[in-house]
């Protein structure tokens, strides 16, 4: 029988976050959001780098919340990640795993025998072979983040990609073929699909702290000082010209690699346009974003609401959950996922 409560696990730059939700007649509910904070260094762009720092926040989070479980699903992110569409020859599940190293061996930017290999279908087989979607992850960093949970005295049920968390929690649920994007400290995931179909999923190894850091050079101040006045400023002009141009600057790159990604789309064997970019992340909190995004790219820009695929099953965890609304779509799409 399927667990009551499902906790997703998002580990990220600056925090670990959990989201508890319950089934009910209705849905999905909210009964527990938390974070607790990361030491600088302890996770650089979705990948562990002090296990130990990562294993104590998360005992941490379990002493100070009162999570009902200790069986999790763990999302992942890692700039080495693959998804990619392909076609492999129709085999029954057990026999496809084991054949997957050998159909995929030369398409790979990493050797298979590194590499966590999954396959997930998007259409019901057509002849010999089936269309889906091969995902391909670093061993050592997924493992790494796995038995870092586990010290903490929790149960990885499940290990799924943080980009596919956000195609649950953060898409329109219309046909418009939709742009995700979540910025976070220091990586930013880019998901575009066509109702709910994956065409490019892509992390950048760029994110809000990359501004930071640039602001405070600039200016010549700390980086909690900039932290405040990029968060207070933006890229609103008239609230202060010089950070606002400082900040259009920094972000060009993080612009390039998200303009590029439509380009790819647009000049495929399937040419699609971009109609609509849904923002999230806690990136997607600085002032002016949305409106600069929409001029840069040329395409309508929305905030994604993960919470509307919730309802509130403890008002109190729901208004506590409102208040990181932006950087809760991975841990609510993972216990999507899992339900």
């Amino acid at each position: 029988m399927a667990a009551t409560n499902l906790i997703g696990l998002d580990i990220g730059s600056m925090s670990v976050r959990a989201v508890e939700t319950t089934r009910t007649k209705e849905g999905l509910g909210i009964l527990n959001y938390a974070q607790a904070p990361l030491p600088a260094g302890a996770v650089v762009s979705g990948v562990v780098r002090d296990d130990l720092a990562v294993t104590a926040a998360l005992k941490e989070l379990w002493t100070t919340t009162k999570f009902r479980s200790r069986h999790v699903t763990l999302g992942v992110t890692n700039p080495q990640a693959v998804v990619r569409e392909m076609s492999v020859a129709k085999l029954p599940r057990n026999q496809l795993k084991k054949s997957l190293p050998f159909q995929v061996r030369d398409m790979l930017p990493l050797a298979v025998e590194r590499a966590l290999l999954d396959f997930y279908p998007l259409e019901e087989p057509s002849g010999d072979t089936v269309r889906g979607l091969l995902i391909a992850a670093p061993k050592d960093a997924v493992l790494t983040a796995v038995q870092a949970v586990e010290r903490a005295g929790l149960h990885v049920d499940r290990v799924d990609l943080a980009s596919f968390a956000l195609l649950r929690s953060a898409s329109w649920l219309d046909t418009a073929v939709e742009a995700i994007v979540d910025i976070g400290a220091q990586a930013t995931s880019v998901v575009v699909h066509a109702d709910g179909e994956p065409l490019i999923v892509r992390t950048v190894p760029r994110g809000g702290q990359e501004l930071t850091e640039v602001l405070a050079g600039r200016l010549g101040i700390g980086v909690t000082e900039a932290e405040a006045v990029k968060c207070w400023v933006g890229l609103r002009r008239e609230e202060g010209p010089e950070v606002a141009d400082i900040l259009r600057d920094a972000l060009r790159p993080l612009v390039a690699e998200i303009r590029s990604s439509f380009t790819y789309l647009s000049s495929s064997e399937r040419p699609t346009q971009v109609q609509r970019l849904a923002l999230s992340g806690g990136g997607s909190l600085l002032p002016g974003l949305a409106e600069s995004l929409a001029r840069d790219l040329g395409v309508p820009v929305v905030i994604a609401d993960p919470m509307s695929r919730l309802r509130a099953a403890d008002r109190g965890q729901h208004d506590n959950l409102e208040r990181f609304r932006s950087s809760a779509a991975v841990s609510i799409g993972l216990t999507l996922g899992a339900a």
